[in-house]
């Protein structure tokens, strides 16, 4: 979301532009697009990935969405989201004041963000290893229909490699990464949600939709295609679908609560702030988990993309026509 201009062009325009009854349809639309497109993004590898499972060609097609899919969320975070909050925290209303004009603090709170991200990838991977090296793999639980298990590490572990340790930790890192990954997506999707559904701005908000349409299938696809390739059951996978998907339908509704509760001023220096912050931090998560997570993840320490090296020219291709497709979206939003 753009920050406010001081000069009076701006002020007129912006003025034009708030209409808290148009401002308010577009968002009712919004909801439902985005609740759309986001189920279809997060559902189509799933539902493939079942639907070929144990074909050939299945673990290549993931990869390629996956890289598709990463490309997307670096050029979300870098393209749109950290740039966002340099201009919030550098809106005149902001900037003139101490402490925000003596010190880059959008840098630095993406940098926050990426450390955070960094440590929760440390603790759950710490806490897999130890868990696969526990001798025998016993899983807890059982779903009979589905052949499903639940380990300590949380979530129903579906058929689960039995294989050695080294095996069984590859299968609980994806399934680590995938419930990370979700984590950073939600908190992002969460904070776009609510900025927009405090926004009364209707200029900012129509381009806006058709952005965020497009990011949610994209994104989507990539969370998907991870969480396809971790194998998880019937029951989590449909949970972490719903989640995706209704995340940012709700923090819309949530944003439109709060403005309609508080009269929050979406303009204000402290709005201002809060956006530039929240979004920061958000940045820092997306970067990490698209480079650590996700395009690390698999070019270097995937069996499948090692063994050919037309996947692996294939997926950075793929990765940077993700890169490419989101980062043209800044045109409009």
């Amino acid at each position: 979301m753009a920050a406010s201009g001081c000069g009076q062009a701006d002020l007129e325009r912006e003025a034009l532009c708030r209409n808290t009854l148009t401002a308010t349809n577009l968002k009712w639309i919004s909801i439902v697009i985005i609740f759309f497109t986001s189920a279809v993004g997060i559902g189509l590898p799933v539902v493939l990935a079942r639907i070929f499972h144990r074909k050939s060609g299945n673990e290549a097609a993931l990869l390629l969405i996956k890289c598709f899919a990463a490309g997307v969320i670096l050029a979300t975070s870098l393209v749109h989201v950290l740039p966002d909050a340099f201009e919030a925290l550098g809106d005149c209303q902001v900037a003139v004041h101490h402490p925000w004009r003596d010190f880059p603090f959008a840098g630095f709170v993406c940098l926050v963000g990426a450390l955070l991200a960094l440590l929760v990838d440390v603790v759950a991977t710490s806490h897999a290893a130890a868990h696969a090296g526990d001798g025998p793999y016993e899983p807890i639980g059982v779903d009979k229909e589905m052949g499903c298990k639940e380990s300590a590490c949380g979530g129903f572990e579906g058929e689960l490699m039995v294989g050695d340790s080294e095996e069984r930790l590859v299968k609980l890192k994806q399934r680590m990464v995938s419930q990370v990954l979700e984590i950073g997506i939600i908190f992002h999707s969460v904070i776009i949600g609510v900025t927009m559904g405090m926004s009364q701005n209707q200029c900012t908000i129509r381009p806006l939709v058709a952005a965020l349409a497009f990011h949610q299938i994209f994104e989507g696809m990539g969370l998907g295609g991870c969480i396809a390739q971790a194998g998880f059951g019937l029951a989590t996978t449909s949970y972490m679908c719903l989640m995706f998907s209704v995340t940012t339908p709700l923090g819309i509704v949530l944003g439109m609560m709060i403005f309609h509760l508080t009269g929050y001023d979406d303009s204000s220096p402290g709005a201002l702030i809060l956006e530039g912050l929240l979004g920061a931090v958000s940045s820092g998560i997306l970067v990490y988990m698209a480079l650590v997570d996700l395009i690390a993840l698999d070019f270097f320490h995937n069996k499948v993309m090692s063994t050919s090296a037309s996947l692996r020219k294939a997926s950075y291709v793929v990765l940077v026509l993700g890169s490419l497709s989101m980062s043209v979206l800044a045109l409009w939003a």
